[in-house]
């Protein structure tokens, strides 16, 4: 990904941001730097939190990238699967119903989720949610559309 426009954020910018992954996540992030990064061939826009790829902008909606789920560990709009779905997750594969083990009530459709898997608790992707948190178990349909998973190019992204 080719790197088109890199800037620091404003104190204010930042502010804003913690302040949203807060509400959103309960996940309050803790960096020095902050920087802006924008692409040429792609919508992605990223925050670098000292560096990493911690956030991204999905829309115009900042939430954390896998790296930044795995580093803050959010206790909000989780949903987790089962070992079965982890390959396919892994992926970019849309979330089934019967793969999940677990879905946190405060989820929305349409709100941002990060995708866990049950055994460690790690992060494998970041979605849109369909349905409500409380009807995201159960034995057909897709719950969750992938937007961001382990191994695309926004997780290949270093600063």
């Amino acid at each position: 990904m080719q790197v088109k426009s890199r800037h620091h954020l404003r104190s204010d910018a930042v502010s804003d941001l913690e302040d949203t992954l807060t509400e959103q996540l309960g996940v309050t992030p803790d960096g020095d730097a902050y920087e802006r990064v924008e692409f040429e061939d792609t919508d992605w826009e990223v925050i670098l939190i000292d560096g990493e790829p911690q956030v991204a902008y999905f829309g115009d909606e900042p939430f954390l990238t896998v790296r930044g789920a795995n580093a803050y560990e959010p206790d909000r709009r989780l949903v987790t699967v089962d070992t079965g779905a982890i390959s396919f997750v892994s992926d970019g594969a849309d979330v089934m119903r019967p793969g999940i083990t677990a879905a946190t009530d405060d989820i929305s459709p349409g709100d941002l989720v990060v995708i866990a898997e049950e055994t460690h608790g790690k992060v494998l992707a970041v979605g849109r949610a369909r349905v409500e948190g409380s009807e995201m178990a159960g034995d057909e349909g897709k719950v969750v559309d992938s937007l961001h998973h382990v191994g695309d190019d926004l997780y290949e992204f270093t600063g």
